[in-house]
């Protein structure tokens, strides 16, 4: 598909009058890598509508345009609609659905997050920040440029909220793994490698990557508990891997030793973000809703 044009503008203020061009770039934020790639672009960098050189200086009042071409859009489906939590001319953020993939793949093709994004938004790249699972549900954010998401990654914080299989509160008989409780916060600290040959498998494992996930109880039954987790680090299907080692599985996660009888899919869903605005100082705090079928197993 014929690549599209996108662009982002900065204005400069009094506190840059006299910087060279590529100074008050990454002043703003953007990238040497992206900066270099601008160069190889026709007009990629403008100053006022004419090109301009990183080491040309910029004014007051100056508008340094960034066009960046890119060649990946994904193909429209107008059908497709998802709710919206947070949106800004730089970032858009989704309450995805569970059952719906982020990407498409050979299983999925058309009916995906991206395709949603591509019809709401034709002329830009679908860039997702975080990547939830296909029946993962919660806040999905999506870049609308390719500075902000230079600028976002890694700087959104999440918080899950999971309904377990019974109360995990720590047991002395899962030897080899770090399960503490401070002040009601308990923490896992156990590695994760892929299980065997398998691709998508994971399991905790000594020779794995270091993974930690803290958690607290939020209400809790001898059937099921609600838990809000945050991550310290993000490992394919850390939360799901790390709850099912404990003797704790996620509700609904069949994959890794969940019930399916109360719940048919996992009981995991992204309901917190936090980040700071791309314009500075401002911090934003966003939610969404617990689903209504994870609410239901704890009597919410």
């Amino acid at each position: 598909m014929q690549g599209k044009a996108e662009s982002i503008e900065f204005i400069a203020d009094g506190s840059c009058n006299g910087m060279n061009c590529g100074d008050f770039l990454r002043r703003c934020g953007v990238s040497r890598r992206l900066i270099t790639k601008l160069k190889r672009v026709p007009m990629g960098l403008t100053r006022n509508g004419e090109l301009i050189r990183t080491i040309d200086i910029v004014h007051t009042g100056d508008v340094v345009t960034l066009k960046n071409v890119d060649e990946s859009l994904l193909e429209p489906n107008e059908l497709l609609s998802v709710p919206i939590a947070y949106e800004d001319e730089n970032l858009i953020i989704f309450n995805k659905p569970s059952g719906m993939p982020v990407h498409p793949s050979i299983k999925h093709q058309g009916d995906t997050l991206g395709n949603c994004f591509s019809a709401m938004y034709p002329q830009l790249t679908f860039r997702p920040i975080n990547r939830l699972d296909k029946d993962t549900s919660g806040l999905c954010a999506v870049a609308k440029n390719a500075h902000s998401a230079n600028f976002y990654g890694g700087k959104i914080d999440k918080v899950y909220y999971a309904v377990t299989e019974g109360k995990p509160i720590p047991d002395r008989k899962f030897n080899g793994i770090e399960w503490t409780d401070t002040d009601s916060c308990y923490r896992i600290n156990a590695p994760i490698g892929r299980a065997g040959e398998s691709i998508i498998r994971r399991e905790v494992r000594s020779d794995g990557q270091y993974a930690v996930t803290n958690y607290t109880i939020i209400k809790g039954t001898d059937e099921h508990s609600l838990v809000r987790v945050s991550l310290e680090t993000g490992r394919t299907h850390q939360i799901r891997v790390h709850f099912s080692s404990v003797g704790h599985p996620l509700a609904g996660d069949d994959f890794y030793g969940g019930s399916l009888e109360h719940c048919k899919v996992q009981a995991l869903h992204c309901g917190e973000m936090h980040f700071p605005s791309l314009k500075g100082g401002e911090m934003i705090k966003v939610s969404c809703p617990l689903r209504r079928d994870m609410a239901d197993l704890v009597g919410l």
